[in-house]
Order: structure tokens, then C-alpha cells, then sequence
């Protein structure tokens, strides 16, 4: 399998330092490998000038990054061949020639709030289009420039932050992360030559460097780590290459465009990819998987070469329709429609937040051709809800769902806040982006914090949108396609919250964890024992809070590729949440394996009853498993552990006589081993919620009467053969609130309470 090395930088410290090679990153199995980048493209992403003196030291670490072969193979596609690479020649000094003036697109005047943002009417063409002259990408949508030249020309923060980083950067400063474009980027906005030259250098000084490894007939540093940086080296200099147009000599557009045009055709055709006279086929990884955060890094390499190029480039309209038609037409709309219901990422919330590219390309395209393509699959709205409650209520990390080897803490980051500002982009008419807009300003990142992200606050600087209070949104949300159900008391920071998995199982960055829980409030209480590692990527069965199975000596995997995980029930209400999860298929038909169920019930506000149904065969135990922070207190039946002020205590009332052990330092585990059938019945209150809990069977039921501490009680019984319950709850005053059978079928709750 290639190495997973996903386009996030470093920690905090890292990122402040400039030090990349700290920083861990996922391989896509159970390891980590340094975070180094080729030396050409960590010069080029910090703005060093190169030399060719170093330039051929770039493979060594891409030979280590790409030293891992296999994943999804796509075949080859019938396309123009590539182009020959010149050879290299010494670059002139460019000449200026005047620049070009872009065809204006009828749009509204931008808003006079320029505090707010650019207030935008998005695009409404049938049929896109490019314009004959240059800039192609984005800054041809007139009212896009002129709002950015009037935000940086009044001094609104957002545009000061981003002219001083890249100001900075021309008098010597090397911001960590700092791409050419941003300098592209102020000449467009400002006219100043200075900034195009500084971007013209840069990439040349790339593209020379890359020159000289394909005339000797060595792979290019692009190619590394299955070219997934070939987004942004692509991306870059298609941006430069048509923003700086006017500063570009003839060789250079000439040079530049054999460079892109042979890398972007090796991407797509992985078998016959060649460097020079060299044969460097390379695994497909991810081509022809619109899931996988790779697909959106070769998405904007060739969007960007084909827009940026077109009339210039023979290949760029291939280019284009690779793009539009292959790529989003027929993989990426059918395939997130069909398997991302809900929105989100099957890669989880680390990973997952790749997407955020994704948005910026269905946003610059419909303002580069006036086509809106972000509406042609309901999942491009529908991740705005789910980004929203994947969010704990002291809106400061993340339900930690997947890989996360930037920082395995999953805490809310520049990334998360890119996340959404380019969805409220796309989506300024919803009254989810007002919600949206809110809870970014509430959260730990109400502005972006590292320099490489200060673009996007400028670009993306939230516009005037309906005033919605995050109270309004409803307080459980399902992802049908991702499998997430997130449910809490409130929208209030001190809210109790918790993310319930169950679904697919169908990404290398995804783990296994079907059926298990994460709960919150104020603090972690119980989660994914992911978090508290160095990595980032511990995928195991025992990192997880979920009844894991053992037979001679091993664990029972749960299956990438298997049938999903089935919610069988599911709803919301005033007075609980509730989930039934049937596990069994993700262990795609083992013979130790007969049932695996849960059912996982939240009394709101504060108290969760969880159930579990388990069939075995001989000689597999069964052991129930909770990740915890920091150390427990372990007294029969009970667990209790303290994060802070917060509190977490579990009572277990079946099955009897086991006892929990603290293991490893980071998760308690109750072993049952007898017979070949568990039933596994736990009640969990948080800071107090639970003043006693007593078992209440019925008849071909296992069940608990729970007095709880605001004077409720509540009686909840569930089958023990088949699926579902009943829940009666009773107010102080001893009136029911609620008796019934809870519910059988799915029912999603509403995007907003009322």
C-alpha cells in the first residue's frame, strides 16, 4: 500500500518553528514514518530560492516516502501524449509587457460592508466557460477582484494580515508553508511588479530543479509519495503561470507547461508514467477514488493546468474535460450521492478535512467559468451539518473518528475553520451557513492562526449571511453515508455529547471501530485511546470503546471492504437519543463471530445506558472495553473516573461477578468467557447524573431501573434474543414523561429544531 501522507502540516510548535521534520504522519497501516519533505518542494512551499546544487538530493526522501507499493490501480486513460521536456537553458530576466486587462463578468456590486466579506451571486451557467484572456482562475469573476482590491484598499484585517505575510516574505522572512501564489496573488490584486517577480522565481527555480533530475532520466520530486503533493506543486504553478502571465517569457510558458502537462498525464496514467526516457510507472493509488483525500490533490492539478492554460496548452482542454466529465461527472457526483449521505468523509475527521480543497475547486471553478457544480450532489450542503455537530459543544476539537497524525488530539484547527468558511462560501443563502458563521466565531479558532492559512480568512472572509444562533440547529445529527450519529443536551459549552459509530468500514485511514462510543462534557470522558497516542493512526479494536473479540490468543478483526455496519433504529427527542447498531457484518462472516450488537440509549441530559448482545464461538472471549484519559477507580461493578471538574461513572449490572482491569494506561477491560453469549448492560452518568441503578428484568428482557439525580427515574428493558426496548420515564412528581417502545426504524432528525 502507498504511503497515506496527507497534505496537513505539523504541530503547533512545528508549524511556529518552521520545523517540518518532527511531524509524523499515517502510512496507512499501523505505522508512522517522519514528516520530511523533498527538499526542492520544502524551498519551493517556504519560499527559498533553489539551486541546482541541491536539487538532485530531492529523491532521497521521496524514495523513502514512495518506497510502499499497491493500492486502487486505474488503468490507463486514452489521452494526448505528453509534450517533450525541453532542455533545461539558463532563465533570461523576463521583460514586462503591460497587463492584459480580464474580461469582465456581469456580477452585482460587492457589498459595502467590506468587514463582511464579498457578498457574491454564485454562478448560474449551463454550460461553463473560459475566457480567452488571462487571469482564467477565479480573478476573472470581477466582482471577486474588485471586493479584494476594496478589502485590502480599506485595511480590513483580514487583507492587512495577508499583504504584511507576503510583504514579509519579500523583504527575507521564510513563513513556514508560504506558497508563490500568494505573492501571484497581491499582484493581481495590487498591480505591484514585485510580487510577480517573486512568484515567477520561485517557480522557476522549481521547475529548473525538476528539469535537471527528468534530463538525467530520474524520477521528478513530484512523483513522491504516490504525487500526492502534486495539488499543490501543479496547482501553484498553473496559478502563477496565469496570474503572472504578462511577466512569463515565452520559454518559461513553454517550459512550464511541458513540466505540468507530462506530470499531470503520469497521474492519470500511472502505468505508462515516464520522467524523460524512463519508464516510472507507479501505483494508481487513489486515481479512481473520489474518497480518498489523494483524488482532490490530482483534482486541482489538473482543473488548474486546464483552466489556467487554455488556447496556450494542446492539452489543456483534455485537461478540462478530464476534470469536468471524467473525474466529476462520472466518479466523484454518482459515487458521493450513492455512498455520502449526510456528508462528511469515510477517512474521519482527520483525514477527512481534505474536503476542504475539494470546496475551494467547486469554488474557484464556478467563478472561473460561471458553471456551479457544488450543487450537483446534495453532499456538498449536507457536510456543513455534519462538520457543525462532528464539533464538541466547548467548540474546541473534534469527535476523533479515523486518523489524525497531524495531531492525534483532533483538536480544532485552521484546517476545520477552512472547512466551513468554504462551504459558507459556496452556501451564503442557507440559513446553516449563518449557523456556521457563529460557531466559528464562538470556537477556539475564530481567525485563522498560521500564516499558510491567512489566504483563506481573506478570500473566504465570511459575507453577510442569515443570523442564525447555533441553538437553533437540532442537537443530534445522522450520517447516513459516513455512519456518524452525534447527539447532545444543548448547544451550551457545558452540554454532555457523544458520537455513536455505525456504518462503512471502506478507507485505509478509517478504523476499527464500528459500534463504539466517545462521550464529553467540558472534557473527554471516554474516547478513542487514539488520542493519547504519538501517532495518530493506532487503528486497533482495543483503541476504541466497543466489545472486543478474542479467540487463542488474538484479536477478531472487524474488515475494511466488508458489508457496513447496520443502524437498525435510530431517533431523536426532547427526552433521549437512541441508536441500534448491528455490527456482525463488518466482521464479514468469521466463524467466531455469530452476533455482535448495541444498543446505545442517551437519557438527556446526562446519562447513557448501553447494551450489547453477543454470540461467539467456542473459546472466544468477549471484552468490553472503555478508553479513558487518565486512571480510574475500579470497585466491583463500578468505574469511576475524574477529568477536572467532570466526572464519568460507569455501573455495570450484567453480567455479574467480572472484574474490570485497568490496562496499559489507558483502558479499563471486562472480560466475559464463559459460555459462548454475553449480555452486556451498562449505565454511564456524567458529573453526577446517576443516584442509583438497580437491574429490572422482564420477561425475555434485561433491564434497569435508574434514579436519577435532577428526581427522575427511568426503567429501560431490552430484548435479549432480538432487537429494541422500552423506555419509561417518570418526572419528580412520579408523572410519566414518556413509556413506550422506543423506536424500530431509522428516523433522522430535522437540520433544525424548529
Amino acid at each position: 500500500m502507498s504511503a497515506q501522507l496527507h497534505l496537513q502540516r505539523c504541530t503547533h510548535a512545528d508549524q511556529a518553528s518552521g520545523n517540518p521534520s518532527p511531524c509524523r504522519v499515517s502510512t496507512g497501516g499501523d505505522m508512522a514514518i517522519p514528516r520530511v519533505l523533498p527538499k526542492t518542494l520544502l524551498a519551493f512551499k517556504s519560499g527559498v530560492a533553489m539551486t541546482a546544487a541541491y536539487a538532485g538530493r530531492a529523491l532521497l526522501v521521496v524514495a523513502l516516502l514512495a518506497a510502499c507499493g499497491g493500492g486502487q490501480s486505474g488503468g490507463p486513460a486514452v489521452e494526448p501524449s505528453p509534450t517533450p521536456m525541453p532542455t533545461p537553458t539558463p532563465t533570461p530576466t523576463p521583460t514586462p509587457t503591460p497587463t492584459p486587462t480580464p474580461t469582465p463578468t456581469p456580477t452585482p456590486t460587492p457589498t459595502p460592508d467590506l468587514a463582511a466579506g464579498c457578498s457574491l451571486t454564485r454562478g448560474t451557467a449551463a454550460v461553463p466557460t473560459v475566457v480567452a484572456t488571462h487571469p482564467r482562475v477565479l480573478l476573472n469573476h470581477a466582482s471577486t477582484k474588485a471586493c479584494l482590491q476594496q478589502m485590502l484598499g480599506a485595511g480590513v484585517a483580514s487583507a492587512a494580515r495577508f499583504k504584511n505575510l507576503v510583504d514579509d516574505q519579500l523583504a527575507g522572512a521564510r513563513a513556514y508553508g508560504f506558497e508563490p501564489w500568494y505573492a501571484a496573488l497581491m499582484y493581481q490584486i495590487s498591480g505591484d511588479a514585485r510580487y510577480a517577480s517573486y512568484a515567477v522565481q520561485q517557480t522557476d527555480a522549481l521547475v529548473a530543479a525538476e528539469e535537471l533530475l527528468i534530463s538525467a532520466n530520474q524520477r521528478a520530486t513530484v512523483a513522491g509519495d504516490s504525487y500526492l503533493e502534486v495539488g499543490a506543486v501543479i496547482g501553484n504553478l498553473a496559478i502563477v503561470y496565469d496570474w503572472c502571465y504578462d511577466r512569463l517569457t515565452a520559454e518559461q510558458r513553454a517550459r512550464w507547461l511541458a513540466y505540468a502537462n507530462q506530470t499531470v498525464w503520469n497521474v492519470w496514467n500511472p502505468s505508462q508514467a515516464r520522467w524523460g526516457n524512463t519508464l516510472y510507472p507507479w501505483s494508481g493509488w487513489s486515481v479512481d477514488n473520489p474518497a480518498n483525500n489523494y483524488y482532490y490533490s490530482f483534482l486541482r492539478a489538473t482543473m488548474l493546468l486546464g483552466l489556467a492554460s487554455s488556447g496556450e496548452n494542446p492539452q489543456a482542454a483534455g485537461w478540462i474535460d478530464k476534470f469536468r466529465n471524467d473525474k466529476i461527472g462520472q466518479q466523484l457526483l454518482p459515487t458521493f450521492t450513492r455512498d455520502l449521505v449526510g456528508g462528511g468523509s469515510r477517512e474521519g475527521t482527520g483525514y477527512g478535512t481534505a474536503m476542504k480543497n475539494l470546496w475551494q475547486l467547486y469554488d474557484w471553478w464556478e467563478r472561473s467559468t460561471g458553471e456551479r457544480i457544488a450543487t450537483l450532489t446534495p453532499h456538498t450542503l449536507a457536510s456543513l451539518p455534519h462538520m457543525l455537530h462532528s464539533i464538541v459543544p466547548t467548540l474546541d476539537r473534534l469527535a476523533p473518528t479515523g486518523d489524525h497524525a497531524r495531531d492525534s488530539s483532533a483538536a480544532l484547527f485552521d484546517y476545520h475553520r477552512e472547512y466551513l468558511l468554504g462551504l459558507i462560501t459556496l452556501f451564503p443563502q442557507e440559513r446553516l451557513a449563518g449557523a456556521a458563521k457563529a460557531l466559528l466565531g464562538a470556537s477556539s479558532v475564530p481567525r485563522m492562526e498560521h500564516g499558510f492559512e491567512f489566504w483563506v480568512d481573506y478570500l473566504y472572509q465570511p459575507p453577510a449571511v442569515p443570523v442564525t444562533a447555533v441553538g437553533e440547529l437540532s442537537t443530534a445529527y445522522w450520517g447516513e453515508g459516513t455512519g456518524q450519529w452525534m447527539t447532545r443536551s444543548s448547544w451550551q459549552t457545558d452540554a454532555t455529547y457523544a458520537n455513536f459509530i455505525c456504518g462503512p468500514y471502506s478507507e485505509s485511514h478509517a478504523h476499527r471501530d464500528q459500534g463504539s462510543f466517545v462521550i464529553h462534557r467540558g472534557s473527554w470522558l471516554a474516547y478513542d485511546g487514539n488520542v493519547a497516542s504519538h501517532s495518530g493512526i493506532e487503528q486497533d479494536e482495543f483503541m476504541h470503546n466497543l466489545v472486543r473479540l478474542v479467540h487463542d490468543g488474538s484479536t477478531v478483526t472487524q474488515v475494511e471492504g466488508a458489508p457496513r455496519c447496520n443502524m437498525r433504529a435510530l431517533a431523536d427527542t426532547e427526552h433521549y437519543s437512541y441508536g441500534v447498531a448491528q455490527v456482525t457484518p463488518i466482521y464479514n462472516g468469521k466463524p467466531q463471530v455469530a452476533k455482535v450488537e448495541r444498543e446505545f440509549l442517551f437519557i438527556k441530559p446526562a446519562t447513557f445506558v448501553v447494551f450489547d448482545r453477543v454470540e461467539v464461538s467456542p473459546g472466544t472471549s468477549r471484552i468490553w472495553t472503555l478508553n479513558l484519559p487518565g486512571e480510574p477507580t475500579l470497585e466491583g461493578e463500578r468505574i469511576g473516573y475524574a477529568n477536572g471538574s467532570n466526572r464519568l461513572d460507569v455501573l455495570r449490572l450484567a453480567p455479574v461477578g467480572l472484574s474490570s482491569t485497568w490496562v496499559a494506561g489507558s483502558r479499563v477491560e471486562t472480560v466475559h468467557s464463559v459460555g459462548t453469549q454475553s449480555l452486556f448492560l451498562h449505565v454511564l452518568g456524567t458529573n453526577g447524573s446517576v443516584g442509583a441503578a438497580t437491574r429490572a428484568d422482564a420477561s425475555g428482557q434485561t433491564g434497569a431501573l435508574i434514579t436519577l439525580a435532577d428526581g427522575r427515574s427511568a426503567t429501560v428493558r431490552f430484548s435479549n434474543t432480538g432487537t429494541g426496548a422500552t423506555l419509561e420515564l417518570r418526572a419528580p412528581n412520579g408523572s410519566l414523561q414518556f413509556d413506550a417502545a422506543l423506536p424500530s426504524t431509522v428516523i433522522a432528525p430535522p437540520l433544525f429544531r424548529n
